[in-house]
Formats: structure tokens, sequence, C-alpha cells
């Protein structure tokens, strides 16, 4: 008999400490649930969560972090949505730390990420005040005459050049814009569903698993680089095609190696009606 009034106490002190450190660890606003029993967690202090951006996607309302901290270890952070670029120097608040989580969104498990209760602070590097003129190495010699050399490109392009006049119909409905619109409103439309018509002038296919097309419909401006768009979709189409393009609009996405945009229209659905 005294031995089950033993394990019985043991028990109610389990569950109650089980309680208080849930309510210790507060979860982000909107987090998903998360099954405590089936997986283990620790308390992680806010001055370990600082380091440098290597990689970072958004997925289901959430910013998840690839981080190198100052002693260069790495780990993963997860925090409430938000413009964070590979580069960056950021501090995290503190949050709890999820071994073995499985994130339905990005259909992956991590070994172990810290699920942050907000950013403390966040820095740019530091970039050029003039953007060079080629966004090339030096020229390096070819296989076999040394006196031919090759150029290797690196990070964006800049705008497509216009070689012929183009002037296509702008899309009808809720959302449409014209190729102008997107740069003149980018700030109002970041992160809306937008939907352009242009012509296809660029198709890049096989990058990042996606491709990658530049349209145009003869707006903008060739000077400023405001007369073509960039989408990346699943779909396909040809430089020629006239398209419709429909999805979520992205404003200064940095994609890290030099590939920024001011305007981008992500994951996009295409029609050539």
């Amino acid at each position: 008999m005294k031995k089950s009034n033993v394990l019985l106490l043991s028990s109610v002190l389990l569950i109650l400490a089980t309680n208080a450190l849930c309510a210790d660890q507060q979860m982000p606003a909107g987090h998903p649930k998360i099954d405590l029993p089936a997986q283990s967690s620790t308390h992680e202090k806010s001055t370990t969560l600082a380091g440098k951006v290597l990689e970072t996607t958004v997925s289901g309302g959430y910013s998840y972090v690839n981080l190198q901290k100052k002693n260069g270890e790495k780990i993963w952070v997860a925090v409430k949505e938000a413009r964070i670029s590979v580069g960056d120097q950021i501090s995290f608040m503190e949050g709890l730390v999820m071994n073995k989580f499985e994130s339905k969104t990005l259909k992956r498990t991590f070994d172990s990420i810290i699920f942050s209760n907000g950013i403390i602070s966040q820095s740019k590097p530091e970039v050029a005040k003039t953007a060079p003129k080629d966004l090339s190495v030096p020229a390096i010699p070819t296989s076999g005459d040394p006196n031919k050399k090759q150029k290797i490109v690196i990070g964006s392009k800049p705008a497509e050049a216009s070689k012929e006049k183009i002037s296509v119909a702008k899309a009808k409905g809720a959302n449409a814009y014209t190729v102008a619109d997107t740069y003149k409103k980018s700030a109002q439309l970041d992160k809306k569903k937008v939907v352009v018509r242009g012509k296809v002038v660029k198709a890049s296919s096989g990058i990042m698993k996606k491709t990658w097309l530049h349209i145009q419909d003869g707006t903008g401006s060739q000077a400023k680089g405001t007369h073509n768009l960039v989408c990346t979709t699943k779909g396909t189409a040809d430089v020629g095609d006239i398209i419709t393009i429909s999805g979520i609009l992205a404003k200064d996405r940095d994609f890290g190696s030099g590939y920024r945009y001011k305007v981008i229209i992500e994951d996009a659905t295409i029609s050539k009606k």
C-alpha cells in the first residue's frame, strides 16, 4: 500500500512540473499547437540567439532562419513572418526549443529548432551606395587560346532591354496591374496577390527548381528598370508568349549571392489566354 502511495505522489508531482514548464514558456502568438509529451523542449536565452543569416524561408506564417552564431554554431530559429534576408546580422528573443520538430508546410523535420518570441535587432550587410556597372568577376582565360577570355556573371542581371516596341493590354478583373504599377505601388502591394499581363522576353528554367520569367507590357521606364517584371513559377512559357501571371508580390526581395529584386512575383500561376 505504501508503495502505491509513493507511485501516486510521484505521478502528481510529474504532472505539476509539466504544467509549470508549459506556463513558464509562452509560445509566440498564433504558433501551431505542439504536442509537448511527444517532443522534448528546453528554455533558450535571447543572448544565445544572435548571428548571421545563412538561409531563410517563409512558410505557414513563419520565417525559418538558419543562423550562424559567433562561435560558428549553426541553429534553426522560427519567428512570426518577417522580412529577413541572407547576410543579415540579427538577434532573436528567447524561445522554446523543439527537438525533432516536423513542419508540415515545409515537409521537413528539424533535428532542433527554436521558436522565438520575436526579433530584438536586425542590421543589413553594408552595400555600396552606387551599384557597380558590371556585376561580373574579372575576365579569365578560356581553355586553349589564352588570348580569348570569358566573363562569369554573378548576381541578378540588369532588367532586360526591349529590342522591340511592346504594347500589351492590361489584365482585367480584381488585383490587375501593369508592370509599371507593380513598381510604383510596390509598398502597398507587398505580400499581396497581383495579376499582370505581358510578353515573355526571357525564360530560364531549372533555377531553384522553378522557372524564372521576365515579362514586359510596354509600361514603365527602361532607364529606371521599371519596365521589366520577373516572376517565378512551376509552369512554363516561351519567349514571345503573351501571358497573364497571378502570384504574390514581394518588394526588395534578396535571394543572396547578389540576386536582388526591387519587385518580383513569386510562385505565380500562368494563363496564356
